[in-house]
Order: C-alpha cells, then structure tokens, then sequence
C-alpha cells in the first residue's frame, strides 16, 4: 500500500498539521519520498464514524416507498416486518451492501449489524450480510449480530437456528425483550450467555423492556455477565427503561452496568424514553450510539448518517454547551468504538488511518451543522470525495 501525507488538517479542531498514513494507519515521522499527498485545506478532521446498532439486511434504500399502515405496537412491527421480507421482497445481500455504502460516503467506516434469525427465513439474511462484509473487506468493518427478532423461544427451532449462525459466521450473539416477548427472562438470557460461552463471542440484546420489567432484565444481564466473565462483551441496545426509573433505582443500576462492564447503546430516540447519556458517561458506562433502522417497515426516517445521529442524541439529551456536542459526537466514533472492543480507533499513530474532512472550526460546529463530508479515508485509501465514492470504493 502507498504511503500517504494528509497535509494542514486539524485534528478534532486543534492545531493545523500533517498526518501521515502508512500500511493503512497513522504512523509517526517524516513523510517519504514519493509518498502520495492530499490537501487537507485546513478543514477539521474527525474520526472514521461508528455505526453501533443498525439493522442491514432491512433497510429499503433504492426500493418503492413502502407505504406504512402499521399498528402502533412492537409485535405489530416485528409482524409487518416478517411479513414484507418476502412480499417486497428485501434482498439482504443488495440492501446490506447499498446501506453499507451510501453509509461510507458519510463517513461511517464500522457498522454492527443485527440480522434477523427466525424459522421463516432461516439463515438467509445472515448469508447475506456475510456477503456484504466480503465484499466490503477493506472499506468498512462489519460485525453481525444474529438476531431472533419474532422471539427465540416461544418460536421452536430457532435457537438451533442461532447456533449454527454462530457456526456460518456470525460474531455476536443477540437477544431481544426476555420478558416481553419470550416471557422468560431468565431462559431467554441462559439460552444467549450458554451460545455466547459456546462459541466465544460477546453478547447485544435488544432491551425494549419499560420501567421496572426493563431494570429486572439488566439486574439478570449484569448477574450473567459477571458469572461468566464477560466484562466488555455485553451491551445492552436501547435500555428505554433507564429513562423511566427514579434516581434511587436508576443510579445504583448504572453503577452496577459500569462494574460488570456492560455497554449501553442509545438511538436518541424521539417520543420514547432514552438513557441519560451525561449520567451513564459519568457513572463509567460505555454508552455509544447507532441508527437502528433506517428507511425501513419499522419506520421510514434517517438515511444512516451517523454525524446526524450525533446531533439527534445531542437534541434528545438536551444539550447546547459545546463540551456536551462534544460528547455527541465521541457516542458516536470514540465511544462506539470502545463498545465494540476495538483498539485502533482514532487519529494517533498505530490507529487504522480512517478519517473524515469537514469545513467548520469546531467539533461543536460539526454536530450542529452535519456539515457535507469533504472528504473520507478508510483504511488509509480516500473512498469519497464531497458525499460521492471514489473508484477506491467501488
């Protein structure tokens, strides 16, 4: 791979200079001879965006709009959703990979990805996905999470299902609602810790659950989390109920999520109950952030932009002071990042060299205005140019 100098950009802000890319990641020292060079223009320069909770096998880009009747519920959606999987239909290879991309034109450079599990559609979405992090090796790093979105045990068979997902490929164990939906909290959970022991992997669950049924349902994740060591490898996507709890319940459960070391991940979600992201941030929980489903059946918003998603949360937390935009955008890359158990993230020598280019003076600037990307890097190659991919990405 050809060394590269990204000449007068400023990081996160700060003062102007050139960043060099060797091998694919930042590195230190004199730029060689020879060595490609892009004019940074003094722009600001982010790091790559992470995308920690979307759904890539559902989405309807470059589809006919799906005219939406559904009823107001959750088991509504999931059936709506089930339903035009097949009727539409939804390709999970073309529609994994058309997110995928449209994505890194903003600047998202790793996406974690619940794919659907049921005895319906079997193993198809998975195999589908997995089609598209091959065929994105490179661009983008793409985590599955085998997901049994209608419900694991009161559907027969798809926890057998789950398993040989984790066979094929998959890298995260999901769970959705073990009270609600499955209606047994506690087999719900054995069942995804025993598959995650099984085959060595970490642990996301969908946690819908309201108020108190919501907290039950964390106290058993931290119980199992640390009975099994899985500190760093459990998060909890969504947690609406840490929006709902009084502070003599809501505190010493954050503090029991930071100990066992369970992340939490939050959409910033509009009419519904949202974790407070100052409050876990504070309290030492991971707390990071994602899309969920865009352009989808379950609702039609959002194009996957994760710097907009940085600016929703900050919307949704209240927040106006340029330190707390600042902590928009570290859920959105610095935070996702951890959550995801990567340690090359970031714009200091070593890190993979993914990089975003925008022309404002600030971080703060950035999440108030989601300015246009002037320019993304990932894995060291420049993939889009002003919101259109390169032929490096193509």
């Amino acid at each position: 791979m050809t060394d590269l100098i990204v000449k007068n950009v400023r990081p996160l802000g700060g003062t102007a200079r050139d960043l060099l890319v060797r091998d694919g990641r930042f590195a230190e020292g004199p730029a060689p001879a020879g060595a490609e060079v892009v004019d940074g223009g003094g722009l600001l320069a982010l790091p790559g965006l992470v995308e920690a909770h979307t759904h890539l096998d559902k989405n309807l880009f470059g589809m006919p709009w799906y005219r939406n009747e559904i009823g107001p519920t959750r088991n509504d959606r999931i059936l709506a959703d089930r339903i035009a999987k097949k009727a539409l239909p939804i390709d999970p290879r073309r529609q994994s990979e058309r997110q995928a991309r449209r994505t890194l034109g903003f600047g998202v450079t790793t996406i974690r990805s619940h794919v659907d599990v049921d005895t319906e559609i079997g193993l198809a979405n998975i195999e589908g996905v997995i089609g598209t992090r091959e065929a994105m090796a490179g661009l983008v790093g793409i985590e599955i999470v085998a997901f049994p979105q209608s419900g694991m045990l009161i559907r027969p068979g798809t926890l057998e299902l789950m398993d040989e997902a984790m066979r094929l490929g998959a890298d995260v164990v999901g769970g959705i609602d073990p009270g609600s939906i499955d209606r047994d909290p506690k087999g719900h959970l054995d069942a995804i810790f025993a598959l995650a022991e099984k085959h060595g992997k970490p642990i996301d669950v969908h946690l819908h659950e309201p108020g108190h049924l919501g907290a039950f349902c964390l106290e058993l994740m931290i119980e199992r989390t640390r009975a099994h060591g899985l500190a760093g490898r459990v998060m909890a996507s969504h947690a609406y109920c840490l929006g709902m709890l009084e502070p003599e319940q809501h505190d010493p459960l954050v503090a029991a999520l930071a100990e066992a070391g369970i992340a939490v991940m939050t959409a910033g979600p509009p009419g519904r109950p949202a974790p407070s992201v100052k409050k876990l941030e504070a309290a030492g929980v991971v707390i990071c952030g994602g899309c969920d489903g865009p352009r989808g059946t379950w609702e039609p918003y959002g194009d996957g932009d994760m710097l907009q998603r940085a600016t929703m949360i900050g919307q949704r937390n209240g927040f106006g002071r340029d330190v707390d935009l600042e902590l928009a955008l570290k859920v959105c890359t610095t935070n996702g990042a951890r959550a995801l158990r990567l340690d090359d993230h970031g714009l200091e020598a070593g890190c993979r060299a993914d990089l975003i280019l925008v022309d404002v003076e600030t971080v703060a600037e950035a999440v108030a205005s989601i300015p246009r990307r002037r320019l993304v890097m990932s894995h060291g190659r420049v993939v889009a140019r002003d919101g259109v991919l390169t032929e490096a990405a193509r």
